[in-house]
């Protein structure tokens, strides 16, 4: 018997609906609205059309957008300036810095430089910081979309034997502490793992996050596991994930495909940030 498919895009839909109704309530009676705005470094193709993408988005919600699009060339001092400018103007109440940069920017001196409060990407370490106790505002985007969609398809985690695919601070550590403040037991596997295979068989829930196309094939997973996959690798005009769907699709009970899967969930936790942002910022 086949996997049930998340719908991600569905989901992204439905959070994006809501966020116009309360910006209609909220923010039409204050007379202010969240403008979110990012700044590209370079032509980089995939990010050219991420931002397009969040851009349909806020014109979708009712969220205000700027580009601030800086040269290939620019130098660390100009993309720190540009941060700077965007952290100072009161009309801007969202700020995400596209990434990869080029080679020559130091992203993560990028990423602090951003305004903690205006950090939609929830990127920034106070904001980390904050999410690993518990007490963060804004959330990170990719894992705050993971564990939406699970709640959304009504999958239990609590108690559950959650295991994940990798230690980035992007998606694989934010991911266990959120996972954890939903009482699921959190193992994370990375490159030195020992008896990989084992351990992800033993998962009740299993969050792929690695970077390696079709790597988690059917032999790593637990016949009725929920299998979610974060990975995004293109390869030759297509996208694939770091789950063998064919494979996996006929053992696990639950899977989110690539596209559609965890993606637009990224998207729509962004814009839930952007609307957070904002409203913390009025005390509403």
């Amino acid at each position: 018997m086949d996997s049930k498919i998340i719908d991600g895009t569905k989901h992204a839909a439905d959070i994006r609906a809501d966020l116009k109704i309360q910006l209609v309530a909220k923010f039409n009676q204050l007379n202010f609205a969240p403008h979110f705005a990012v700044v590209l470094v370079g032509e980089n193709p995939a990010s050219l059309v991420y931002i397009n993408h969040k851009r349909n988005d806020c014109k979708e919600i009712g969220i205000g957008f700027t580009l601030v699009h800086l040269t290939e060339t620019a130098t660390q001092e100009e993309v720190a300036e540009a941060v700077h400018k965007l952290n100072c103007d009161k009309s801007v109440t969202g700020i995400l810095v596209q990434q990869p940069l080029p080679a020559h920017i130091n992203a993560h001196e990028v990423v602090c430089a951003v305004a903690p409060e205006k950090d939609v990407d929830c990127l920034h370490p106070t904001n980390l910081g904050l999410v690993a106790m518990g007490q963060g505002n804004l959330l990170p985007c990719t894992p705050a979309g993971v564990v939406e969609l699970l709640k959304r398809e009504g999958i239990p985690i609590e108690g559950k034997n959650s295991v994940i695919l990798g230690r980035s601070n992007i998606v694989g550590k934010p991911l266990a502490f959120l996972l954890l403040q939903e009482d699921a037991t959190v193992t994370i596997c990375h490159s030195k793992t020992q008896n990989l295979m084992e351990i992800c068989r033993n998962a009740d829930i299993l969050i792929a996050a690695i970077g390696r196309p079709k790597f988690v094939t059917a032999e790593y997973i637990k016949p009725g596991a929920v299998v979610v996959d974060v990975g995004i690798n293109p390869i030759g005009g297509k996208l694939y994930g770091d789950v063998d769907y064919d494979s996996v699709s006929k053992v696990a009970s639950y899977i989110t495909p690539v596209p559609g899967g965890v993606g637009p969930m990224t998207r729509a936790v962004l814009m839930q940030n952007c609307v957070r942002a904002v409203l913390s910022s009025l005390r509403v």
